[in-house]
């Protein structure tokens, strides 16, 4: 990395102080990344990337202002602060904005813990090229596939770092390397598309080249020939490649931010039973080498494991310090951050109860019904849940899997579907959202 990214941070609250501020803090991130696309056995992309933006938020008694910058110039954060300060002036009172009292910060700051940065020397772009050809070989080798639309790799290194001027300061580094291919199989508009991927912390921890190819030329020739499928009532099974969306509207809708405004279908729902009793989502900011990992969150509070929901009971928001201080409650410490805006609840690492089934046993078990492996667009009513979305993969008659489909929607409730969800034993362990296939009976299908 370029610039001293603590030093910045630092000289951001110094520049905050001298132009009036009554407290600040400050967020600095840096980035690099490099990545490689092939196409028909050819190096098609190369792309080498460094970036640095810095955040300033300052606060004159109820009032806060917040500016970013990507120019670190001397003079250039002074003026940053100036201008900071004279937005502040004019801002409306906020009771709730503030920064964390001194003794809510986090004290052990060693994101080293975690092993989010891998030691090893990234990969170069000889090898990601070498990488991404090794995975296109792979799909194009699948009887079937007309073509490899593109195959690439990538590896990048962030950096971020929290300061404040109620003490705290404190950074982490992460990693990541990744590979993908898309293939297409058929050709016109008989053509199917579909792809593979894999992303870890540490590039040693990348699964073989070879599987991942192989598994997107055949996920591609496996759509072929897809038709609508009949409309009307069935199950639905979420592979655990789209489960995790399922989940994530019930995440959004336990935001803080969302409950403070009134816009959230579980508004009323707090101690109640949301997911069956068997079932409990939690999240665990500690998991090692995962990408959502942290110690502190944006506001320098420790990031801990919470439930949410617990044997079906939902437990509580997703805070951050100001809607916290909204609904008359504490910090969840969860506090995400970009340069420009100030603090918001976000949610990081989350793991959902794995079934005791096997996604192949819920096939069997459905009967007749619907596999969803992708989807698209999204109709979902903030206030009372009520749920539609585009979606395509696998029919299935008789517990087995019979074709392919596409060009439908499905469509319920989101209360009334995560009730009487059946999880499988499939979800991947490596992943920051370890989510299973997810069974949901007496789903709306619209198709031909």
């Amino acid at each position: 990395m370029a610039h001293d990214i603590g030093e910045l941070a630092h000289r951001l609250l110094d520049a905050a102080k001298t132009a009036g501020a009554d407290a600040s803090d400050a967020v600095v991130f840096s980035s690099e990344s490099l990545s490689v696309e092939v196409r028909a056995g050819a190096l098609e992309h190369a792309e080498r990337s460094e970036n640095t933006e810095a955040g300033l938020r300052v606060f004159l008694g109820s009032k806060q202002a917040c500016v970013s910058t990507s120019d670190l110039r001397e003079d250039m954060i002074a003026e940053l602060a100036d201008r900071a300060v004279a937005m502040a002036r004019v801002a409306p009172d906020d009771p709730h904005a503030g920064l964390a009292e001194p003794g809510q910060l986090a004290q052990d700051r060693d994101a080293s813990v975690l092993d989010l940065a891998d030691p090893a020397t990234p990969p170069g772009p000889e090898t990601l090229q070498d990488i991404a050809l090794q995975a296109e070989a792979a799909a194009r080798a699948v009887p079937g596939v007309a073509q490899v639309q593109d195959a690439g790799a990538a590896t990048w290194r962030s950096a971020g770092h929290l300061a404040t001027s109620t003490g705290f300061s404190g950074g982490s580094v992460r990693t990541g390397s990744s590979f993908h291919a898309v293939a297409i199989a058929g050709e016109g508009l008989e053509m199917e598309r579909d792809h593979a991927s894999e992303a870890r912390a540490h590039f040693a921890d990348l699964p073989d080249i070879d599987t991942v190819g192989h598994r997107a030329g055949q996920r591609a020739v496996d759509r072929f020939g897809a038709v609508k499928p009949p409309t009307g009532t069935f199950p639905v099974l979420y592979d655990e490649r789209v489960a995790g969306s399922l989940i994530g509207h019930l995440v959004s809708a336990a935001n803080g931010s969302a409950v403070a405004r009134g816009s959230s279908w579980l508004a009323d729902a707090l101690g109640t039973e949301i997911l069956p009793p068997t079932l409990s989502l939690r999240e665990d900011p500690t998991r090692p080498r995962i990408g959502g990992s942290q110690v502190f969150d944006a506001e320098g509070l420790p990031a801990r494991p919470r439930d949410i929901i617990r044997d079906g009971v939902l437990q509580g928001w997703t805070l951050d310090l100001a809607t916290a201080r909204k609904l008359g409650m504490d910090s969840t410490g969860n506090a995400g951050r970009n340069p420009s805006a100030p603090p918001y609840p976000s949610v990081g690492n989350l793991a959902l109860t794995q079934g005791t089934q096997s996604r192949e046993d819920l096939i069997r078990d459905m009967g007749t019904g619907l596999l969803v492996t992708s989807m698209i667009g999204a109709t979902i009513s903030p206030t009372t849940g009520d749920y539609s979305r585009g979606a395509s993969g696998f029919w299935v008659e008789n517990g087995v899997i019979s074709h392919p489909v596409n060009e439908c929607t499905i469509a319920g409730n989101l209360r009334d579907m995560l009730a009487r969800i059946i999880p499988a034993n499939d979800a991947r362990t490596h992943l920051s959202r370890v989510i299973p296939s997810l069974l949901v009976e007496g789903m709306t299908i619209a198709g031909a």
